[in-house]
């Protein structure tokens, strides 16, 4: 449960191009032990159950860069309700709160809300091949829009912010 005081969250596919809250501050950020993966299919926002697309999902092991945003806490509960109706659809993300560094110069590190994906769910796609991902994405289609856009998107927020991320990058170049 959210403590009092500013909330921090962290984003690391479309949060970071389309927050969609308002926030005071924000910066890019690391969290480690997990990583950014294509590895939930998406059945309401880049596909639907008949035809999945492919979102992001923070897996066990390695690190992930993201962006970090500070909420004032005057705006945190309806925040996390927001997050919440958009993240939660159908359940396949665990709402969590993880200790991240902020990507400043004091290396400030902050305890964070993120959404980490539930391995046990039906929704959990695993590691796919890419050729495969790259064939679920071309086809999704949901309620936020095409999944090529999705991934097209995230990688030219994450090239703003400086890296790149090999497996994205080269879906993005062959979409």
């Amino acid at each position: 449960m959210h403590e009092s005081g500013d909330l921090w969250v962290f984003g690391y596919g479309s949060l970071i191009w389309r927050p969609g809250f308002d926030f005071v501050e924000r910066h890019p950020a690391r969290l480690v032990g997990l990583h950014r993966s294509l590895c939930v299919y998406s059945h309401v926002h880049r596909g639907t159950p008949e035809q999945p697309g492919l979102v992001l999902g923070l897996d066990r092991g390695g690190t992930c860069r993201g962006m970090a945003f500070r909420v004032a806490a005057a705006k945190a509960e309806e925040t996390i309700a927001y997050l919440r109706e958009r993240e939660q659809a159908t359940s396949v993300y665990l709402e969590v709160y993880r200790n991240i560094t902020l990507e400043r110069p004091d290396r400030a590190r902050v305890r964070a809300l993120t959404y980490i994906v539930d391995r046990g769910h039906v929704q959990y796609a695993g590691r796919l091949p890419l050729d495969r991902q790259l064939h679920i994405v071309r086809h999704g289609h949901g309620r936020s829009g095409a999944n090529p856009d999705y991934v097209i998107n995230t990688v030219r927020a994450i090239e703003e912010m400086g890296f790149r991320d090999r497996d994205l990058h080269w879906l993005a170049g062959n979409l």
